[in-house]
């Protein structure tokens, strides 16, 4: 039997307001699933299950303001291999068939489809407007990873079952209320980093150090190497980085951890927090788990999935609380160098400036080449500038 509860997505987090539950007692779980969404200054985040079983209580309420730490559910593990002999539901093809065949039929067929709700994945914006437009998700095909459903699907859907006219009103109102909703996001979200970026600057003695990394090679390879890939496949200078941080780490484990109850905890997985500024305003920083496990292709289609899902609402708990290091990178705004506030308990940041032609000695010669300003952010209390200085090399 085992208990989940309220996960902690940052130092500042002390509660949050459950949306809604995607699960219902009774409902089989396996390690990963998303089982409900919760609201949080970060915006809405999507909760996972961390291990396989059945959902015997659901303690918290929908609306319900719960701290962080307090049991939400409870999960029976040894009811997995009942779930594993559980009879086959009736493919929806054929619950189509039995509702066309009398009333009791209906009800049963009704049932059945109801739970398969919970098992879709869709995205907080997109389930409102699904809400405001009377689309039922069960009947959207989702173009996203896995098939998650977005926004776009939803108002697909709802355009060719509905009269133009009834649409352009149904989505006048649903866009009015999502954007009410999304408004209220940038000043919670400004709040909270506000807070733990005071909390970082009283409580870290930050020291910086920072180098220029000459990039011709890098930049050359990632020419020659995108020409061969469509404009969706290609490899951005932000997924280069984030592999080369996760190579670095590993050679200088030191800085890949948090400071906790006064001692350093060197993290075994490398998981990689990317600041990531949202339209509405705010930023976020999910993490690419266990990067070091992964080939820079695995990062780049990882990285361009988490954009996406960062700015659809979508993101989830693990990702959100898992973080070891943190990347900011500010290059595409045009900052030359960024010198930034490590986010606590980790205990570093890097930043990434942007690339720019500049003369640089070569072979007691001077040329121009792309050059990138790389800077590192560290807690003193747990490492120091000969550590800070060998990662950057």
């Amino acid at each position: 039997m085992g208990e989940f509860k309220m996960p902690s997505l940052g130092s500042q987090m002390i509660e949050a307001k459950l949306v809604e539950w995607l699960v219902k007692p009774g409902d089989t779980v396996k390690k990963g699933d998303i089982i409900g969404e919760i609201d949080t200054e970060k915006g809405l985040i999507d909760i996972e299950v961390f291990e396989d079983g059945k959902i015997t209580e659901l303690r918290a309420k929908e609306g319900e303001v719960i701290p962080v730490g307090s049991v939400m559910a409870v999960i029976d593990g040894e009811e997995e291999k009942q779930a594993v002999t559980a009879p086959k539901k009736i493919p929806a093809k054929k619950k189509k068939e039995i509702k066309k065949n009398g009333k009791q039929e209906t009800t049963t067929a009704a049932k059945e489809i109801e739970p398969s709700l919970h098992h879709l994945k869709v995205s907080p914006l997109a389930r409102r407007v699904a809400e405001d437009l009377h689309v039922d998700l069960n009947n959207v095909k989702g173009s996203g990873p896995e098939g998650t459903i977005h926004k776009k699907d939803v108002v697909a859907f709802a355009q060719e079952a509905t009269g133009e006219e009834t649409f352009k009103k149904e989505v006048e109102i649903a866009e009015h209320v999502s954007a009410a909703a999304e408004a209220k996001a940038p000043k919670s979200m400004r709040q909270a980093i506000a807070s733990a970026m005071s909390q970082s600057n009283r409580e870290i003695p930050h020291y910086y150090l920072e180098t220029e990394i000459d990039m011709k090679a890098a930049m050359d390879w990632l020419e020659e190497i995108n020409g061969k890939r469509t404009v969706n496949e290609r490899i951005l200078p932000p997924m280069l980085l984030i592999k080369a941080v996760t190579n670095a780490l590993s050679e200088v484990p030191e800085l890949n951890g948090f400071w906790t109850d006064e001692v350093m905890h060197v993290e075994e997985g490398i998981h990689i927090g990317f600041a990531i500024s949202l339209r509405q305003g705010g930023l976020v920083i999910p993490a690419i788990l266990n990067a070091d496990m992964k080939s820079l292709e695995e990062i780049r289609a990882e990285f361009v999935d988490m954009i996406m899902r960062a700015r659809e609402g979508h993101l989830r708990s693990r990702e959100m609380s898992s973080a070891t290091i943190t990347i900011t990178s500010l290059g595409e705004r045009g900052a030359e160098k960024v010198f930034g506030v490590i986010y606590p308990p980790q205990v570093a940041l890097i930043g990434f400036g942007s690339i720019s032609p500049k003369p640089v000695v070569i072979e007691e010669s001077i040329g121009i080449r792309p050059v990138l300003t790389a800077t590192l952010a560290g807690d003193h209390r747990a490492t120091d500038g000969h550590t800070g200085s060998r990662f950057l090399g």
